[in-house]
């Protein structure tokens, strides 16, 4: 399923992440978390930029940019603690880059498959946890609504390639979807209705997974 650049890739992307995880939760290496967090995105820009050469310019360029926007949003939300500002900042990047993948995901849309299914499940989800955080977001309740609506989106979009893309493809990107929303679920309860134990290495292990299968998915249209 992996070829042998893909294994090597996949390797040190784990190390990263594991340095990060640990970085993010050993008080003592705290300083280095500056460092790891944003060499996941890092690591898969360079490597998504270098193998992804047979893919049209557009799918190149748009997928670069989720990214681009992913690593801006990863650092603004490592300063958080010195205004609430950078949290809306990293909201509106993380927005961003989830425009771009729903716009990769379209490019590839198979007309004749409709997943309402899958968007009814969805919504049933987003709605419930909407409901469940709504009386604890205060000022954020409107740009929270809207990056739940957006993040759906991308969610949703990723079913509508089945049949239009490599089976492979096709799993691996609606994999990475779903853990995206399961990153930024749990980001969202442990801000907004309390810690949640173990918080850091739920949000960054199910983000950098997200990443990865999203980035491999679309690598294997080609």
């Amino acid at each position: 399923m992996l070829t042998k650049t893909e294994k090597t890739f996949s390797y040190v992307f784990f190390l990263i992440l594991i340095a990060e995880l640990l970085c993010g939760s050993i008080e003592s290496l705290s300083q280095l978390h500056y460092f790891t967090k944003p060499s996941l995105v890092i690591s898969l820009i360079l490597f998504f930029w270098k193998e992804s050469n047979a893919l049209s310019k557009s799918i190149r360029s748009l997928t670069l940019l989720a990214l681009m926007f992913s690593l801006f949003g990863d650092v603004l939300l490592m300063f958080v603690d010195l205004s609430p500002n950078y949290f809306i900042f990293g909201l509106v990047a993380f927005l961003l880059a989830h425009v771009m993948y729903i716009i990769v995901f379209l490019k590839y849309r198979n007309r004749s498959k409709n997943p309402s299914l899958h968007l009814v499940i969805l919504d049933i989800y987003a709605i419930g946890l909407f409901l469940f955080l709504k009386d604890y977001l205060g000022e954020m309740l409107v740009p929270v609504m809207v990056y739940i609506l957006v993040i759906l989106t991308m969610a949703w979009t990723s079913f509508l390639r089945e049949g239009k893309v490599p089976k492979t493809s096709y799993n691996f990107v609606v994999f990475g979807a779903i853990l995206f929303m399961a990153s930024d679920s749990i980001l969202a309860l442990n801000k907004f209705y309390q810690a949640l134990p173990f918080a850091n290495i739920l949000i960054m292990s199910t983000y950098a997974l997200a990443q990865y299968f999203i980035v491999f998915g679309i690598k294997k249209q080609q």
